[in-house]
């Protein structure tokens, strides 16, 4: 096994008392203060994320859009300078490469934001796939990423940011070279925790600075430092997906519920004929929320059963910190997916019975 990869924040952790682990080969803090603790100050009033594992990737050139429009399931023809959409990557099958981010810097110049396992399978897709007059390139390793998550986040980032108000980026959009607290960085009003907020991104040498300013910025506010843990409790929550669990390449973005990122009535893309009949005559699974009736936890993998028949299984499942219940997502058979029908759920040898709820689980207050 190689040695794990780190992110320019490594050194940081130790100051804040973080308890790393092997992720996806990164050493990443899973926790500085404790899951429970750092969800609900995202929830209540902000956390700092150091998210620099994600992937970046730059698509340029004359021919840029009439390749992503072919490589992305949603419709790139919308976005104009300083915006951003949340899109899929699909093959042919309809099956998930990835899903991403893609931010147009300008009409010549993309930045495509991966997920952190699948830079390398992502950059050799993109490349096998272009055509025209584009430059493809990997920049992962010049980038660092902090998200800024929560209601008190404008207020804390506004405070190390002179020149720029943050109000007017709205969601999904960005500024570039806005300067915070002495760095030039892409500013975007994304995230990944169902709550209002920033991701960052500067050069990699940079994060230090930015990391230790904005923690310092917003002390008094009850800002914290926050680990892999309680991202995922909240992505969650708010039913954002996650590659490897509510999407692979098993797993197409219409059966996960992402019928709004896969625009069929634009122009072919890879994996348009197979999402279209999909979304036309319904997947033959689907994506659901599910509530334990009996006691025990739902947890990534369980089968799912309706009487005696398997009919899927929990792709994502814990305790929710905010509503305090057993609760989970379920891949299932379209025709067991009715509001309100009971299921049972495998834990431990033993089927559990489980009821079918809606989703997002969490939706913040305006």
């Amino acid at each position: 096994m190689g040695e794990l990869k780190r992110t320019p924040l490594f050194d940081s952790y130790k100051e804040y008392g973080a308890k790393t682990i092997d992720f996806g080969g990164w050493e990443l803090p899973v926790q500085f203060s404790g899951i429970k603790a750092e969800h609900e100050a995202v929830r209540t009033k902000a956390g700092l994320f150091d998210v620099s594992h994600m992937g970046e990737i730059t698509v340029k050139g004359p021919d840029s859009l009439s390749f992503l429009q072919k490589a992305m399931t949603n419709d790139l023809s919308r976005l104009a300078p300083n915006g951003a959409v949340y899109t899929a990557m699909c093959y042919e099958n309809g099956g998930t490469v990835d899903d991403l981010l893609v931010y147009m810097l300008n009409e010549e110049d993309y930045l495509l934001v991966v997920n952190a396992a699948n830079i390398d399978k992502d950059f050799a897709w993109l490349k096998e796939q272009a055509g025209g007059d584009v430059t493809i390139e990997n920049v992962s390793e010049q980038w660092a990423q902090l998200a800024l998550q929560g209601p008190l986040a404008e207020r804390i980032l506004q405070s190390l940011v002179k020149d720029t108000d943050l109000k007017e980026i709205k969601f999904f959009k960005f500024k570039q070279d806005v300067e915070i607290n002495g760095v030039k960085a892409l500013v975007s009003r994304t995230g990944y925790t169902g709550e209002d907020g920033f991701e960052i991104y500067s050069q990699s040498e940079n994060a230090p600075t930015l990391w230790k300013g904005i923690l310092e910025a917003g002390k008094e506010d009850g800002v914290i430092p926050c680990g892999l843990g309680a991202r995922d409790t909240l992505r969650f929550e708010a039913t954002l997906a996650l590659y490897g669990q509510e999407l692979s390449a098993d797993i197409s973005p219409i059966e996960a519920g992402l019928g709004f990122a896969v625009k069929t009535n634009k122009d072919s893309f890879i994996g348009k004929d197979v999402l279209k009949a999909q979304k036309e005559n319904g997947p033959d699974r689907k994506l659901v929320g599910i509530e334990m009736i009996d006691r025990g936890i739902p947890r990534h993998g369980y089968s799912v059963y309706s009487g005696d028949q398997e009919i899927g299984f929990v792709t994502t499942g814990t305790q929710s910190p905010t509503l305090k219940k057993n609760i989970g997502l379920a891949l299932v058979r379209s025709e067991n997916s009715s509001l309100g029908e009971e299921v049972q759920v495998e834990i431990r040898g033993k089927k559990l019975t489980a009821k079918i709820i809606n989703t997002p689980f969490y939706k913040r207050s305006k």
